[in-house]
């Protein structure tokens, strides 16, 4: 899987749940709830006013290395 800013963080989590240690570090601590899992990576990173690209870059690395 490659993520994008497109990638909804449902999807990412279903793939690699470890990858909920990235979002956790940017302060996305509602990771369960439905409107959270159904966003796009780009819509949640404007609402916690992270970088989306920082964020992305993070889990492909992650992705990449297993």
């Amino acid at each position: 899987m490659t993520v994008t800013k497109e990638s909804i963080i449902g999807d990412v989590l279903d793939f690699e749940p470890a990858t909920a240690q990235f979002f956790f570090e940017i302060g996305m601590h509602c990771l369960g709830c439905p409107s959270a899992r159904g966003e796009s990576i780009a819509d949640a990173c404007m609402v916690h006013g992270t970088d989306a690209d920082a964020l992305i870059k993070k889990i492909n690395d992650f992705l990449a290395a297993k």
